[in-house]
C-alpha cells in the first residue's frame, strides 16, 4: 500500500518510518498500490442524514477517529450527498489548483451515478487519513490527495467511478423494493430512476430508502463509453462563477477566529543564518504583539520544514505587522554559497562536462560510433534556475494547540503537511486537521509545506492562531527553484544523414538539494530520464550526468526535467536536421519509426508508444501548414515530447524584424492523453501550459549574484503580459487509452518550437534561456 506521506510524488525511500519522496515523476506506482488497495479493502460508508438525505463514503479500512466519526453525522468531507429535494452534493478530494479536478473528478463520479449534472454541486473534501488497523501507520480515506505530477486523473479513474456505480445501485435496489420489482428490469437517468412503463422517481425521493441498502463489497461494471453522458462532454469549471465575481475563497482570503497575521524577514543569503537582531522599534509599532525568532532547518536535515532562519513579526493585521518587519534591525551572518553567482555557476557546469560524469544509460558503443560517424554534431544548450512565481504568495492559518492543531491553507500535498505537523508538534495525526482551499497557482512550488512549518513554529510559539503571509518579495526571494544546468548533445551521422548515436550529457544542480539519504549515485535521477526519446531508437545512446554544486534549493517545477530536457532535446534535433540537409519533421519521424510501444520505467510509463508521438507531430504540422514557404523574415518550427504518459506538440510561425523584435503569429498544440474527461478543461490546460512555457522561455531568470537570488519582483521577472501571448489553437486527439493527466503536458514543448521557429525566421539558434536579446544579438554578430 502506498504512503500519503510524501513530499512529493515518487517512489519513496523510506528512513525510520518516514517517507521521503524521490521524485515528482513517479505517481504512477505509488496510485496503483493506493487503488489496488481501495479494490480490494475498500467500501462503501451509507447513513442517512436529517431530511432524508443519502450520505455515501467510500472508506479505507481501519477505526475512524473522533473527527471522522463526527463527519460521518453532518455530511462533510464524504464523496456523495444526495439531498431529499434531489440535489446531489460530491466532494472533490484532490487540491484545486487551476487544473480543473474540482470539476473533472465529481464528473467521474455523476458519470456512473447517472446524475443529472445541473443539479450536482462541489465541495473541497478535506484531508482524509485513517490508521492502518496494524497500527503501522496511516492510509488514505478517500484515495490519493494530492496535484502533481498529472496524476489526479489516471489515480481517481479506476476508483472514483465505483464510488458512483455503487451510489446508483443503492437507489435502484431502493426503487426495485419500493415497487416489488426486479432491479434488472430497472434504469437510470439523469438522476431518476425509471420503469419500463415509464414512471419514475427522482433520487432525492430515493434517498431515505437507499440508506438502509447495504452496496456490494464486489465491483460492479461500469459503463461502456457509448453510454457516457458527461463524461468526455465539454464543462466549464464549477466555480467558474465565484471565480470570475472574485466569490471564490483561496487561502490568502482564509482566516481563523483570533489570528495574528505573522511575516517573517528571511536569511537573504543562500542557506545563510541569524546572528542577532533589536525588535524594539519593531515593538513599538501599533498593532505588533509579538517578534519571534524563527530558526532555520537544522544542519543536515532535508529541506521538508521552513526554508530558511528569520524573524517574525506578529500582529493585529497585514499593515501592521508588514510595518513593524520594516523596523527590525536583523545581522545575518552568509553562509557556505556567499560567493555563488550564475557566472560561476555556467564556469563549473562547462568545467565537469570536459570530464566523466554518472552513466544513466549506455547503450551500444556510442565512443565507437562517433568514431566512424561521417559527420558529428555537437551543442550545448543552458537552462537557468526558475522560479514559480504563482499569483498567490505562501500563505497558510494554523492553530496549534494542546492536543489538536487546524491547518488551513493552499497546498498540493496536504498528507505530507499532516506529517510535518505531527513531526514539528508530536500530536497525534488523527487530531490534525488539514482543510484545503482553492489554490492561486502552484506548479510544484506546493508540493513543499515549508510554509506550513513557519506557521506551526509561530503558532506553538505564541500560543496563538496564526495567518502567515508571505509578500512577492519573500516568494522570488525564497523557493525551490527550477534546477539549472547545462545540456551537451552529439549526435553521429553516417554518409547518408541517418542518425547513428546520439549522446546527452547532462551538469546540472540536482533536484535532490539537501536530502540527506538520498546516495550520491542517485542525485542523477530526477534530472535525466534513461527512458526518454530516443532510447531504443538508437542502436548507440549514452546518457550522463555531472553534479553541479549550488546553494540555491531546488525543487519541481511544472513538468520536472521534462521542461529543460525538452528543451535541448528538440532544439537540438532542428541542428542534427540542418547538418544533415533534412526536414525536421521527417527526420523526426525517421526516428519514431513505425508505431509500437516501447518500455518505460520512469513516471508515466509502463511504455512510451511511438505512433501516439508520431500523430501529434503530424498534426500540428498539418495545422501550421508545414512545407509552405510563410514569408519574408518569417519561420516555422515545432517539437513533441512525451510527459507523464501523455503525447503533446507545438508547432509555431514566428516573425522576426530586422532589429531582432520577434511576434507568434500562430501557435497550434496538438495533445493526446487518452480520454478527455472534460475537453474543455484539457483544452484551457494546454492554453496554459503553452502559454507559461513562452512566458519562461522568453524572459524568465532567477540568477544569483554574491550569494544572493537577484529578481526579486516582478519588475525584474517579467511574466508574459496579454498583448504578447498568442492565441493557442488546441487540437484534442481521440483515444480509446486510458486518461492521463494534462497538467504538464503543455509545457514541455512550447520553448523548442518557438526556438526553432525563430531559427528558420531569422538563422539565429537560441541555445540559452530565456531567450531575452539573443535574436538581436545574434543578427548584429
Amino acid at each position: 500500500m502506498s504512503t500519503p506521506d510524501r513530499d512529493d510524488f515518487g517512489p519513496s525511500l523510506i528512513r525510520a518510518g518516514t517517507a521521503i519522496a524521490e521524485d515528482a515523476r513517479s505517481a504512477t506506482s505509488a496510485t496503483a498500490d493506493s487503488l489496488a488497495a481501495i479494490d480490494r479493502r475498500g467500501f462503501l460508508r451509507v447513513s442517512l442524514l436529517a431530511g432524508g438525505a443519502l450520505l455515501c463514503a467510500w472508506q479505507m479500512p481501519g477505526r475512524l477517529g473522533a473527527r471522522e466519526a463526527e463527519a460521518g453525522t453532518d455530511g462533510v468531507g464524504l464523496f456523495v450527498r444526495i439531498e431529499a429535494d434531489g440535489t446531489t452534493w460530491i466532494g472533490a478530494r484532490c487540491p484545486e489548483i487551476g487544473q480543473g479536478v474540482s470539476t473533472s473528478l465529481p464528473m467521474l463520479i455523476a458519470e456512473e451515478l447517472d446524475a443529472d449534472w445541473s443539479r450536482v454541486r462541489v465541495e473541497q473534501l478535506p484531508l482524509g487519513l485513517v490508521p492502518l488497523p496494524d497500527g503501522s501507520g496511516v492510509t488514505w480515506k478517500y484515495g490519493p490527495q494530492g496535484a502533481g505530477g498529472s496524476t489526479s486523473i489516471p489515480g481517481a479513474w479506476a476508483d472514483l467511478r465505483q464510488v458512483g456505480a455503487k451510489a446508483r445501485w443503492m437507489l435502484v435496489e431502493a426503487a426495485a423494493r419500493r415497487w416489488k420489482v426486479p432491479a434488472a428490469t430497472l434504469r437510470t437517468e439523469k438522476g431518476r430512476v425509471l420503469r419500463g412503463d415509464g414512471v419514475s422517481l427522482g433520487y432525492g425521493e430515493l434517498a431515505a430508502e437507499a440508506a438502509s441498502v447495504v452496496p456490494p463489497e464486489t465491483e460492479l461494471a461500469l459503463k461502456a463509453p457509448t453510454d457516457w453522458r458527461i463524461v468526455g462532454t465539454p464543462q466549464r469549471m464549477v466555480d467558474a462563477d465565484a471565480i470570475v465575481t472574485g466569490r471564490a475563497t483561496y487561502g490568502i482570503d482564509a482566516n481563523l477566529p483570533g489570528a495574528l497575521v505573522a511575516v517573517i524577514e528571511r536569511c537573504p543569503w543562500l542557506q545563510g543564518e541569524l546572528e542577532g537582531f533589536d525588535a524594539e522599534a519593531a515593538l513599538k509599532v501599533p498593532g505588533v504583539r509579538q517578534v519571534l525568532a524563527v530558526p532555520g532547518p537544522a544542519p543536515g536535515a532535508p529541506v521538508t520544514a521552513n526554508l530558511a532562519p528569520g524573524v517574525a513579526v506578529l500582529a493585529d493585521d497585514t499593515w501592521s505587522a508588514l510595518k513593524g518587519r520594516r523596523a527590525l534591525v536583523v545581522r545575518w551572518k552568509p553562509g557556505p554559497y556567499a560567493e555563488e553567482s550564475s557566472a560561476k555557476l555556467d564556469a563549473q557546469a562547462e568545467a565537469l562536462l570536459r570530464g566523466e560524469g554518472i552513466r544513466c544509460r549506455d547503450d551500444g558503443d556510442f565512443d565507437a560510433a562517433r568514431k566512424a560517424a561521417a559527420r558529428v554534431v555537437e551543442a550545448t544548450y543552458r537552462v537557468p534556475y526558475v522560479a514559480h512565481a504563482p499569483l498567490e504568495p505562501q500563505n497558510a492559518c494554523v492553530h496549534v494547540e494542546r492536543d489538536r492543531v487546524t491547518v488551513l491553507a493552499p497546498m498540493q500535498q496536504p498528507a505530507g503537511a499532516s506529517r510535518l505537523v505531527h513531526e514539528l508538534t508530536g500530536i497525534d495525526r488523527m487530531n490534525i486537521e488539514v482543510r484545503m482551499t482553492r489554490v492561486g497557482g502552484g506548479f510544484g512550488r506546493r508540493l513543499s509545506n515549508d510554509f506550513i512549518a513557519e506557521a506551526v513554529l509561530l503558532s506553538k510559539a505564541s500560543g496563538k492562531p496564526i495567518k502567515l503571509l508571505w509578500t512577492r518579495e519573500d516568494e522570488q526571494r525564497h523557493d525551490f527553484f527550477r534546477p539549472f544546468g547545462h545540456h551537451q548533445l552529439i549526435a553521429t551521422l553516417d554518409a547518408e544523414g541517418a542518425v547513428t548515436g546520439y549522446a546527452h550529457r547532462l551538469a546540472s544542480a540536482s533536484k535532490y538539494s539537501r536530502r540527506p539519504g538520498v546516495p550520491a549515485e542517485d542525485m542523477w535521477k530526477p534530472e535525466i530520464y534513461p527512458d526518454d526519446f530516443p532510447a531504443r531508437l538508437l542502436p548507440h545512446v549514452r546518457m550522463e550526468w555531472f553534479a553541479v554544486e549550488s546553494g540555491v534549493t531546488r525543487g519541481s517545477w511544472r513538468a520536472p526535467g521534462h521542461t529543460a530536457n525538452a528543451f535541448a532535446v528538440q532544439s537540438f534535433l532542428d541542428e542534427v536536421a540542418h547538418a544533415a540537409g533534412r526536414d525536421p519533421l521527417a527526420l523526426r519521424l525517421a526516428l519514431l519509426g513505425e508505431a509500437r510501444a516501447l518500455p518505460y520505467a520512469q513516471h508515466g510509463g509502463p511504455n512510451f508508444e511511438t505512433g501516439r508521438l508520431a500523430g501529434v507531430l503530424r498534426r500540428v504540422a498539418e495545422r501550421i501548414g508545414w512545407g509552405r514557404d510563410p514569408g519574408r523574415r518569417r519561420g516555422l518550427g515545432l517539437a513533441a515530447h512525451f510527459t507523464f504518459g501523455g503525447y503533446a506538440a507545438h508547432a509555431m510561425e514566428v516573425e522576426v524584424d530586422a532589429s531582432g523584435s520577434w511576434r507568434i503569429h500562430r501557435c497550434v498544440c496538438a495533445v493526446d492523453v487518452g480520454r478527455a474527461i472534460n475537453p474543455l478543461g484539457l483544452e484551457a490546460q494546454m492554453m496554459g501550459g503553452t502559454l507559461d512555457g513562452i512566458s519562461t522561455a522568453r524572459a524568465l531568470e532567477s540568477s544569483v549574484a554574491e550569494g544572493r537570488i537577484v529578481e526579486t519582483n516582478f519588475d525584474r521577472y517579467p511574466l508574459l503580459a496579454s498583448r504578447d501571448a498568442p492565441d493557442v489553437e488546441v487540437e484534442i486527439i481521440r483515444s480509446n487509452a486510458d486518461p492521463a493527466g494534462a497538467g504538464e503536458m503543455g509545457i514541455p514543448t512550447a520553448a523548442p518550437a518557438l526556438a526553432n521557429a525563430i531559427f528558420a525566421a531569422s538563422g539565429v539558434r537560441v541555445r540559452r534561456l530565456p531567450i531575452r536579446d539573443q535574436v538581436a544579438e545574434g543578427l548584429r554578430a
